[in-house]
């Protein structure tokens, strides 16, 4: 019983210490797409760079969706986490969550974390992208990407069309890594 105490607590400690090391605008938990999992942000992003996408199924930027796994598979070894944000607030994302999965994981193999649609721009947008709007600029459109350093001081927005395999963006993640 102490042995179990002992590492109750001890548990506690460690999800405040993790807690305390994770920006705290990922301190939430959030839906995946399509799925009934959750995903802690805090503890997929903490002491490592981000990178932030707000995406959508049927725009012209959607290609993205494969040089965002390229950067992914490229860099995750090097810590970096790349999370993708589906959203209708430019009117060319599915209604259908299983539509828009379909997008990501069957047409465009993406396997970054994919999150539940949601909004990113106006009073109804994610308080993640209210932060990011409020420290860098605001999303002016699908595939507006937003790097963000492992401590989170450095924060660099790419417009959609700055593909993800740019030398201009290769650099940036190169840098933040």
């Amino acid at each position: 019983m102490l042995m179990r105490s002992i590492l109750l607590v001890s548990g506690m400690m460690m999800s405040h210490a993790s807690a305390a090391n994770c920006l705290p605008v990922f301190n939430e938990t959030r839906g995946k797409l399509h799925s009934e999992e959750q995903v802690n942000l805090c503890e997929l992003t903490q002491g490592k760079p981000v990178l932030v996408v707000n995406t959508a199924s049927n725009c012209g930027f959607t290609s993205q969706f494969k040089q965002l796994e390229q950067v992914h598979q490229r860099y995750k070894d090097q810590g970096l986490v790349v999370i993708g944000f589906p959203s209708n607030d430019f009117f060319q994302e599915n209604s259908d969550e299983k539509d828009t999965a379909k997008v990501c994981y069957i047409n465009y193999g993406v396997t970054f974390t994919m999150l539940e649609p949601g909004s990113v721009r106006g009073d109804s947008a994610d308080p993640i992208f209210k932060y990011l709007s409020q420290q860098t600029a605001s999303v002016k459109w699908n595939f507006y990407k937003f790097l963000i350093s492992a401590d989170g001081k450095e924060i660099k927005h790419f417009p959609s069309n700055t593909k993800p395999d740019s030398d201009q963006f290769q650099q940036a993640v190169k840098a933040i890594l």
